[in-house]
Parts: C-alpha cells; sequence; structure tokens
C-alpha cells in the first residue's frame, strides 16, 4: 500500500485551490467563501460523530477522512498551514491535557 500522508493532502490542496471551480471541488468550496467551508466542516464533524456512536468502523473511516479533508479546506481558506497546527500541538505536550484547558481563558 502507498503512503500517502495528511501532509500529502495539504498539498494536493493547495494545487488544487489554484486550478478552476469547474475542474475542482476544493476551488469550488474556496470560491464560495470560509462561512460555506466551515459550514462544510461542521456538517462533516456531526457525520463523525454519528459513524462513531451507531456506525461500522468502515463508516467511520470515510467519514473521519471527509472531516480531515474539509479541516484542510478551512485551514487553506484562512491560510493556516498544518505545520503551524502541528507547531501548536507540540507545544502543548509540555504539560498534560488537563493542564492545558485549565490554561485556556474561559469565555
Amino acid at each position: 500500500m502507498a503512503t500517502f500522508t495528511v501532509h500529502d493532502l495539504e498539498k494536493r490542496l493547495e494545487a488544487r485551490a489554484q486550478t478552476g471551480a469547474d475542474v475542482s471541488y476544493t476551488r469550488k468550496l474556496l470560491e464560495r467563501g470560509i462561512t460555506h467551508c466551515a459550514k462544510k466542516l461542521g456538517e462533516e464533524a456531526v457525520e463523525t460523530v454519528i459513524a462513531a456512536i451507531g456506525e461500522d468502523r468502515d463508516r467511520l473511516i470515510a467519514e473521519s477522512a471527509d472531516l480531515i479533508y474539509h479541516l484542510l479546506v478551512v485551514l487553506q481558506a484562512r491560510g493556516i498551514t498544518l505545520a503551524e497546527v502541528e507547531t501548536r500541538l507540540a507545544e502543548r505536550t509540555a504539560q498534560s491535557g488537563l493542564q492545558e484547558q485549565a490554561s485556556r481563558p474561559r469565555a
């Protein structure tokens, strides 16, 4: 099986973002704006939750793939790279998850 990483997907999204909406679903999403992209991410998140609760393993894998794709589209729309997210995750490893959550400002 060929190795395909989330970084490979990010590169593919970057390339597709430069094409026309008539040939690229990614470009079509981006042209509809951040609000549309964020709504699609939310839809995929809900579908992933539903799959996790009640559906089979293959369905959860498929929905997780959709969720990751749409997250990367939202990041692309906001000009945020996966490397920036990884940096934030790495910073959080310096403390426990409970400590990290407690340090966040409350809304």
